[in-house]
């Protein structure tokens, strides 16, 4: 497997959970590192967020976050933070790091920049990334919790880095569907009510 937005970068439907094996990597502990992707059409709320930790280190503390397209120093990079989970456990295994439970509203079609920090730790944590295919990351040095806002400025500009975020169309948009489907059903059963008396009438 290798790194690939949908599947293990970026909005997801599903939590990945095989290795993706990318040989280029980026240092995360001690760092605030952000990966760019759009939301989907029907995306109405994050679910999930998570990180491929690479190496196998210290017990550290790790932060999520997910933040506005709304950055100065280029435009379109990571700004303003919009929702963050500032305390879990990275475990001292490699492997899939996640943060479940989440209820993050977010706009369909927008610009996101989805963001993990790293305390620091003594052996080298690890975090898959590729400098193509994808719409872009940036990384700070230094940061301790995620910063606000991002400002980072240093963006490869068509990479990826391995976090994700599991999307759902949420509540409101089910409601909206159960109205539509209940008014389609009453239609359908108007219509054939309607034809069944004209069949009769006509009999």
């Amino acid at each position: 497997m290798s790194l690939s937005i949908g599947t293990s970068s970026g909005f997801v439907v599903v939590s990945p959970t095989l290795d993706p094996a990318e040989s280029g990597t980026l240092i995360a502990d001690n760092w605030a590192i952000v990966t760019h992707d759009t939301s989907p059409i029907t995306a109405t709320i994050i679910t999930e967020m998570g990180w491929w930790c690479s190496s196998a280190t210290e017990e550290a503390n790790y932060e999520v976050g997910l933040y506005a397209a709304d950055g100065v120093v280029v435009p379109g990079e990571a700004g303003t933070i919009l929702y963050s989970s500032v305390t879990n456990a990275k475990g001292t295994t490699s492997g899939w790091k996640k943060v479940t439970g989440l209820s993050w509203s977010i706009s369909p079609s927008t610009s996101y920049w989805l963001g993990i920090q790293c305390d620091s730790t003594v052996t080298a944590t690890l975090i898959d990334a590729v400098g193509s295919g994808a719409s872009g990351y940036d990384s700070r040095s230094g940061q301790s919790t995620l910063p606000n806002p991002f400002s980072g400025g240093t963006i490869d500009p068509d990479g990826m880095v391995a976090i994700y975020a599991v999307w759902s169309v949420g509540l409101a948009n089910l409601k909206t569907y159960n109205t539509n489907a209940k008014t389609n059903i009453k239609t359908i059963n108007t219509n054939v009510i309607a034809n069944v008396k004209t069949l009769n009438t006509n009999a």
